[in-house]
């Protein structure tokens, strides 16, 4: 069964609302707000192993709401959205990481911030040099794997 699949109307629908309170359409920097159908596709198309952290999420959030959440008036909607923050614990903290995950690979997104519309490699991004001292630490311990021959 595909992730899109496994969430209820009423889920995708809480997830489209909560998504656009977590990131809202902005004007001013000419970006969707993360409610957009395109990122919300990526979203469901993408799930995998946090759908049922990100379903357990969103059926915490239909409790607190006592109904969908697109139908509460926004002061309502945004009490149950605080409560969710401060009682949701590793599920709330999932889905808004899909959320923002999903949000910033989109192109748009990308190319509001200026960066480049690629993948990472093989170009690959270069990082100013840091304090190799760090990891003498790691070199210091004994060797634990054995060496390839």
């Amino acid at each position: 069964m595909s992730d899109q699949l496994s969430l209820t109307p009423r889920q995708r629908d809480d997830l489209r609302t909560i998504a656009a309170m977590i990131v809202p359409a902005s004007d001013e920097y000419k970006v969707p707000g993360a409610d957009d159908p395109v990122i919300q596709a990526d979203m469901l198309a993408t799930l995998g192993r946090d759908t049922k952290l990100v379903t357990a999420a969103l059926d915490h959030l239909a409790r607190l709401a006592g109904q969908p959440l697109a139908g509460l008036d926004a002061a309502r909607r945004h009490a149950v959205a605080q409560e969710f923050r401060e009682h949701g614990g590793a599920a709330a903290a999932t889905l808004v990481r899909v959320v923002l995950q999903c949000y910033y690979r989109d192109d748009r997104v990308l190319h509001s911030l200026g960066l480049e519309l690629r993948a990472p490699f093989p170009k690959g991004h270069v990082l100013p040099d840091g304090d190799w001292s760090l990891l003498d630490p790691v070199r210091a311990r004994p060797v634990s794997l054995r060496r390839a021959p």
